[in-house]
């Protein structure tokens, strides 16, 4: 599938499903691009969707099956936005910084995929609002999924949360305790960290993913 050219186009991209709850609509809200006026539309539908699938199914879908409805905040950034946001200070890493996590279509320096999502899960940040209460959902979602890395931030306790084909495990923050909480290689890496989250509900499993239409 090319680069939509057409508002219907857009808007028939946007209804591809990339997962039982989740559609690539979902994903491609961008503050920088509304407010700039610059169209965030995927240079790569295909690599966009095949990117966002693996997001939803493997991490997204069996978070909100354990929580409940999560928030998105931000996910899918193309060239031209992110670069804007980089070059204008608005929290965005450089291109090569950002591909395979917010530039979805856009393969890593290795070649690999990856996709990330910016989300608040309510669930949490109802319970956890204490100084270091984004750690207990940092340690759940280590125990259960197969994240690429995450990173969290002091407001709701947001956080990206990123699928790759080679995660690196590593979790930081901007919420304080700020910087790194773990990593392979790092004495609290391996074991159960349920300790950390008594009271947290235990994973459900998502819907297996489905067979949907072919883009074309």
């Amino acid at each position: 599938m090319r680069k939509p050219a057409s508002m219907k186009l857009l808007e028939e991209l946007g209804r591809v499903r990339l997962s039982e709850n989740f559609f690539l609509r979902d994903f491609l809200h961008s503050e920088i691009a509304e407010f700039y006026g610059i169209p965030n539309i995927p240079d790569d539908p295909n690599l966009t969707i095949e990117a966002g699938r693996k997001l939803c199914e493997e991490l997204l879908e069996p978070l909100q099956a354990s929580f409940g409805r999560l928030h998105i905040r931000s996910a899918y950034r193309n060239r031209a936005v992110n670069a804007f946001g980089n070059r204008n200070r608005l929290n965005c890493s450089t291109n090569a910084a950002t591909a395979a996590d917010h530039i979805w279509d856009m393969r890593d320096g290795d070649g690999l995929m990856g996709a990330t999502a910016c989300i608040v899960v309510p669930w949490v940040w109802d319970r956890e609002r204490q100084d270091g209460g984004w750690q207990s959902l940092a340690w759940w979602i280590h125990d259960h999924l197969p994240y690429a890395s995450l990173c969290f931030f002091p407001k709701l306790w947001a956080f990206n949360i990123q699928w790759h084909e080679r995660p690196c495990r590593t979790i930081r923050s901007y919420a304080e305790p700020r910087g790194l909480l773990t990593k392979p290689g790092m004495a609290n890496h391996e074991g159960s960290h349920a300790a950390f989250y008594p009271g947290y509900p235990q994973p459900e499993t998502a819907a297996a993913p489905a067979l949907y239409p072919a883009i074309r």
